[in-house]
């Protein structure tokens, strides 16, 4: 693969979310390969090219812990934000968080070290000046000098996601036997913009995309987008 990268990712705590899980949060075994494709994103994005996650190494063993948290238990509705908008003023966008604070459950991951394998693809967005050898020098001196567009995170903002560019090849993990080889279930792949390849924004057409998550040897291969794996 010739525009490939690796990019080793390390945090305390982890949380990727389950969406089936509408209430309490509570996070899939490992990294998922929307969440890798964001850590990558913030290191370095542009309209020109779309990242794809090949593999996701996970080298520490999988520990979850449960805690309690606040959290505000509504958003600001889109119709207050379209008027705000409308009126060119925000004195009445606002949320109390005092006044709208509940205590939710949470089961997450800690202590998560990860090796992403990922190349990225041109896109119909690229013009003239766009080439792949560009981008991929700006990817590794960004990763290289820990530069990013963002804090690159794992799930949520409260866990940031320390990061470095690995040219070596992958450390041997140390998962327990029962770990290392393991079915992890239907997993978020991504979610499918309507054909478009750079889209970042949802909407009511958007479709997300599920696969067969297996650890092998420690080692979760993602699939293709387009195989017969992946379903909507």
């Amino acid at each position: 693969m010739p525009f490939g990268v690796k990019l080793r990712v390390r945090g305390d705590f982890a949380c990727f979310t389950r969406p089936e899980m509408k209430v309490e949060r509570v996070s899939y075994d490992v990294l998922t390969p929307s969440a890798a494709r964001g850590i990558l994103e913030a290191v370095h994005w542009k309209p020109a090219i779309t990242w794809v996650v090949d593999r996701i190494h996970v080298l520490k063993p999988i520990q979850f812990m449960s805690i309690r948290r606040n959290e505000v238990a509504s958003k600001v509705p889109v119709a207050k934000v379209k008027q705000a908008m409308k009126a060119g003023h925000v004195t009445d966008l606002y949320t109390r968080a005092d006044q709208d604070r509940q205590q939710r459950a949470a089961t997450l991951l800690r202590d998560v070290d990860y090796i992403i394998e990922a190349h990225f693809e041109m896109t119909d967005r690229a013009g003239p000046d766009d080439n792949p050898a560009k981008h991929m020098d700006i990817f590794n001196r960004r990763a290289a000098a820990g530069q990013c567009f963002q804090q690159p995170c794992f799930g949520s903002r409260e866990f940031p996601a320390s990061f470095e560019l690995w040219t070596g090849p992958v450390p041997a993990h140390s998962l327990p036997t029962e770990q290392a080889d393991k079915d992890l279930g239907w997993m978020l792949l991504d979610m499918d913009h309507h054909g478009d390849p750079g889209g970042h924004r949802c909407d009511d057409r958007c479709v997300p995309l599920f696969f067969r998550a297996q650890l092998l040897g420690g080692v979760l291969r993602v699939p293709d987008r387009q195989s017969g794996e992946v379903r909507s």
